[in-house]
C-alpha cells in the first residue's frame, strides 16, 4: 500500500502521514491575507495532538508579549531577523538561525525586520495548552 502525500495549494488535512509545504508559498500567502494588516499573521501547517508546526510572517515592530508553553519549542527563522527574550538572555536570531526552548520557558517575541518564523511545539503526551504570565491554561 502506498501512502499519499499532501502538498498545497488545495487544502490537505493538517494530520496526514506525509505533509509537503513550499514554505516561500505559504509566507506569500501569509502576506496577502487581510489579517497582515495587523502587521502579524500565521497559520498551523500541521496538526497531530502531541506536534504543531507553524508558520508565522512578522512585520518589524510587531511583538508577541511574554508567554510559557507546556511543549518544547522550537523557533527557526527563514527571513529577516527577530529577538526572542528569555527570562535571562535575548537572542538576535537571523535567517539559518534555530533556537530550542524548554517547555515552561517564558519568552516574547519581536520583529527586528519583516521576517518569517517556522514555530515547532512538541507536547508531551499530547497536552497542547499555553501558558500565559498570569499562568492561566489557553489554547495554543
Amino acid at each position: 500500500m502506498t501512502a499519499v502525500a499532501h502538498r498545497r495549494p488545495h487544502t490537505p488535512p493538517l494530520a496526514s502521514p506525509f505533509l509537503e509545504f513550499d514554505l516561500t508559498l505559504e509566507t506569500d500567502r501569509l502576506h496577502g491575507e487581510t489579517t497582515w494588516n495587523t502587521g502579524q499573521n500565521a497559520r498551523t501547517l500541521i496538526k497531530y495532538d502531541d506536534l504543531r508546526v507553524v508558520l508565522m510572517a512578522l512585520e518589524a515592530g510587531a511583538k508577541i508579549p511574554a508567554h510559557k508553553a507546556n511543549g518544547r519549542i522550537t523557533v527557526q527563522v527563514l527571513s529577516g531577523h527577530i529577538r526572542l527574550k528569555g527570562s535571562e538572555r535575548a537572542f538576535d536570531l537571523l535567517p539559518g538561525s534555530l533556537l530550542a526552548l524548554d517547555h515552561r520557558a517564558p519568552h516574547d517575541l519581536e520583529g527586528l525586520e519583516e521576517s518569517a518564523v517556522l514555530l515547532t511545539i512538541a507536547w508531551p503526551g499530547g497536552r497542547h495548552e499555553s501558558i500565559s504570565d498570569n499562568d492561566g491554561p489557553s489554547q495554543t
